[in-house]
């Protein structure tokens, strides 16, 4: 039996990889947005920071969502946490955070984006 831990890593190992046939650009998008969810997350909430990347993302920052509901067993996590009690809006957020240190980790050693390589990957779309 795997703990969440390995479970994530595997599951997140196998999302990012698939995002090496992507452009450089998207890559580069989902790799930094990896990187910043996680303060976005401390700063602002769970909700709300999925509400910002749902609102100005971009579609590769979009798979990252995609890809973190997956790990974290929801549908959409936009709209389970808009609706979710206060302890399972709790749980999903440290699953969330959880499920995170890994696209963080293969974002660089997948994909090769470092943090703060994409200044924009929170911002404005083309």
């Amino acid at each position: 039996m795997l703990t969440k831990d390995q479970q994530y890593a595997s599951l997140a190992f196998d999302q990012v990889n698939k995002m090496r046939n992507e452009s450089k650009d998207d890559q580069t998008k989902y790799g930094s947005m990896a990187h910043r969810l996680p303060v976005l997350i401390r700063k602002a909430g769970l909700a709300q920071a999925i509400g910002f990347v749902e609102s100005r993302g971009t579609s590769a920052q979009q798979e990252l969502l995609n890809h973190i509901s997956e790990a974290v067993g929801v549908e959409d996590i936009a709209e389970y946490s808009r609706k979710a009690e206060l302890a399972e809006y709790m749980k999903l957020t440290n699953d969330v955070m959880a499920a995170l240190v890994w696209y963080k980790r293969f974002a660089v050693s997948v994909l090769k984006v470092e943090s703060g390589m994409d200044e924009d990957a929170g911002g404005e779309t083309q």
